[in-house]
């Protein structure tokens, strides 16, 4: 039979049991990328969703990977119910699905409304954001080496089994093969528990707490056991995992197609571009070095510091002197001839003192304690 088609705001009140689809949506509409339709369905009786477009049908699957799709999903599923509600992305692909009753009389009423805001997407598309920055960092991280092992072990059994016997398998391609079997299939059962957590917690909420608490112990205390990523390549590998995962994030977490390749694409690019950015800001800070004066600062000296400069600058500049009188082409002759004490001055230039022991008693008695210059300073008024 021919199956009735789904509008947003359709209210359909009946009795019979028949199909509808969602088609999908050609005309893109930027207000809702982050929006999704619901379709709710209630019923006084008890009634089942049998799914009817290829996504849903195992009956002739295509691969082996389809196959085990199915078969998860029509286990997890609630087979009967008197409340549904489908979220169905509206540019996706088209959804069919027929209502069967349990019984033979039965009324029920569907609801087809859109959440603008779905807050669910958005989340998932700011943690792909967030994630792709910060890999590196998170990568380095022993805090989230822990958490997200630990985290891996409880949603994604088969991937942190797979990582553990790892050494056990001698070829690097049946690793990989297994590896992405075993992902994709641990991400359509997380996918699949996440559409019916409400009704998984409110049946099997002990075995979901002890699976929890469990599963969540053996792998931190294995986490444990290993340590942190202590080499490059551990690393690095973990960090293109993290980047990977963000695409995927980003991907899932909006509506439409178009604005999540143009966010990837811009993601993707920022990896590359973090090294010229970092150039062109070192650039910018030595131009702005070059054409900004640096304001003077003004450092007073102690009496101790301005002695020991004094000394230092005065003993440099006397050696400087030395250096130079020692030059080939210094005209000593005629310096000496000029001079009232040549000998002090050979002296001198040879590497002794510059000042006479008559000139040194001088200066002390001069400027020493008890010296003329001191007393002068301590008891004349006009000096204070």
């Amino acid at each position: 039979p021919r199956c009735k088609a789904l509008k947003e705001k359709d209210l359909i009140r009946t009795s019979e049991s028949d199909c509808y689809c969602y088609n999908q949506n050609s005309q893109v509409e930027w207000k809702y990328i982050w929006s999704t339709m619901q379709v709710k369905i209630t019923s006084s009786g008890l009634f089942r969703i049998v799914y009817i477009t290829e996504r849903h049908n195992c009956q002739y699957p295509e691969t082996i990977l389809s196959f085990i799709k199915c078969v998860i999903h029509n286990f997890w599923i609630p087979k009967e119910s008197n409340e549904i509600t489908i979220i169905i992305n509206p540019y996706g692909e088209t959804v069919c699905f027929s209502v069967e009753p349990v019984r033979k009389i039965f009324n029920y009423m569907i609801h087809v409304n859109r959440n603008i805001m779905d807050f669910k997407l958005f989340l998932v598309f700011v943690a792909g954001v967030f994630l792709s920055f910060y890999a590196e960092t998170l990568s380095q991280s022993p805090t989230f080496y822990y958490s997200s092992g630990t985290v891996l072990g409880v949603l994604m059994t088969l991937v942190f089994v797979l990582l553990l016997v790892k050494r056990f398998i001698p070829k690097y391609s049946t690793f990989w093969a297994l590896m992405v079997g075993c992902w994709f299939a641990s991400v359509y059962v997380v996918c699949q528990l996440m559409e019916d957590l409400k009704w998984l917690w409110y049946e099997n909420r002990i075995y979901i707490l002890g699976y929890v608490l469990i599963v969540g112990f053996f792998s931190f205390v294995v986490c444990y056991k290993h340590g942190p990523l202590a080499d490059d390549r551990s690393r690095s590998l973990l960090m293109w995992t993290l980047r990977l995962l963000s695409l995927v994030l980003v991907y899932a977490g909006v509506a439409v197609p178009q604005f999540a390749y143009a966010a990837i694409i811009l993601l993707m690019s920022s990896w590359s571009l973090h090294y010229p950015l970092r150039a062109f800001s070192y650039m910018r800070w030595k131009i702005k070095q070059w054409f900004t004066s640096k304001e003077l600062v003004v450092k007073y000296l102690t009496e101790d510091e301005y002695r020991e400069q004094a000394d230092a600058e005065t003993n440099s500049a006397l050696e400087e002197l030395r250096r130079a009188c020692r030059k080939p082409d210094f005209p000593s002759w005629l310096v000496v001839s000029r001079l009232h004490t040549p000998r002090k001055f050979a002296d001198f230039v040879l590497g002794g003192s510059h000042l006479s022991p008559e000139e040194i008693s001088l200066h002390e008695e001069q400027y020493g304690l008890g010296g003329a210059f001191l007393e002068e300073q301590l008891f004349n008024p006009s000096t204070a």
